[in-house]
């Protein structure tokens, strides 16, 4: 398989990866809460990194879901407790925690591979790098079928949770009047969003992780009429975005992941404004 091939698979799937569960996030409103896991991970990652000394240990994975799980349990624990409320505890908590993986970065891992733009932006060229060799044979990057894996989970685990998804994001107070525990469906789901956050984290970073997960699904709200077709598109402008943006990066020299934040925002725009001017005609029609 060729690098160029190999990469755009791996935006493809990246793309898909984050937004299968991003529908959700936008119906919850908890898309700043996205923003606040992607950089409280960094401690997750350099303490199962410290602990295996393998990046491409699964533990890496654990461990930074666990630390976005923090960020999580603790919001709403904050928001229950009344002391503070709206986003203000999200400010409280992810910057304690990225702050303290720069710090461990610092004291303990001075030669580290691990710099603040790969951070903060990705680099999903450079997670193409890694190649799958059998018997002298490329089969694409390694980071790719680890990807694939995470997809595979997530189809699995929202298939299941589909229904109690949906009554929560929708109805939170009629899910416990049918004995459905909203918060034990949100801390699930939002473990399911840290371990996807984590895998994504090399190829998009801690900004453009929240721009893959939320611009897709935005995008789709905008015109879907149910659910199901809210979750087929937003998988649509996943994968097309992520093909337009990688070539638009090719092009341009650009890094692949920024192109296609840049790609989702211009489409969300464009519909957004197409959106408006329909509803405009339309009203103007009525009124006539």
């Amino acid at each position: 398989m060729s690098f160029v091939i190999g990469t755009s698979l791996l935006a493809m799937v990246t793309a898909l990866v984050c937004a299968i569960p991003g529908s959700f996030i936008v119906l919850r409103r908890s898309s700043m809460l996205v923003d606040a896991m992607s950089h409280a991970i960094l401690p997750g990652i350099v303490v199962g990194y410290y602990i295996t000394h393998d990046f491409d240990s699964p533990l890496l994975i654990v461990g930074a879901a666990v630390a976005g799980l923090i960020v999580v349990l603790g919001n709403d624990w904050l928001m229950r407790s009344g002391f503070v409320s709206g986003d203000a505890p999200q400010g409280l908590i992810f910057p304690m925690l990225f702050s303290a993986g720069v710090i461990l970065i610092s004291l303990n891992f001075g030669n580290l591979h691990l710099d603040t733009h790969t951070v903060l932006a990705g680099d999903l060229n450079l997670a193409a790098w890694h190649q799958l060799m059998i018997n002298g044979t490329s089969y694409g990057p390694v980071y790719l079928y680890v990807l694939l894996a995470v997809l595979v989970l997530n189809i699995g685990a929202m298939w299941l949770m589909y229904p109690r998804l949906k009554i929560t994001s929708f109805d939170p107070e009629f899910s416990q009047t049918v004995g459905i525990s909203a918060r034990a469906v949100d801390a699930a789901f939002m473990f399911l969003v840290a371990i996807t956050v984590t895998a994504a984290f090399n190829a998009a970073g801690a900004i453009l992780i929240v721009a893959l997960m939320i611009a897709p699904a935005a995008t789709a709200r905008l015109f879907s009429t149910s659910m199901r077709h809210m979750l087929v598109s937003t998988a649509i402008i996943a994968v097309s975005g992520a093909i337009v943006g990688f070539w638009l990066a090719y092009v341009l020299h650009a890094p692949t992941s920024a192109a296609m934040a840049v790609w989702y925002g211009l489409l969300f725009t464009g519909v957004l404004i197409v959106g408006k001017k329909r509803r405009f005609v339309h009203q103007s029609q009525r009124h006539s």
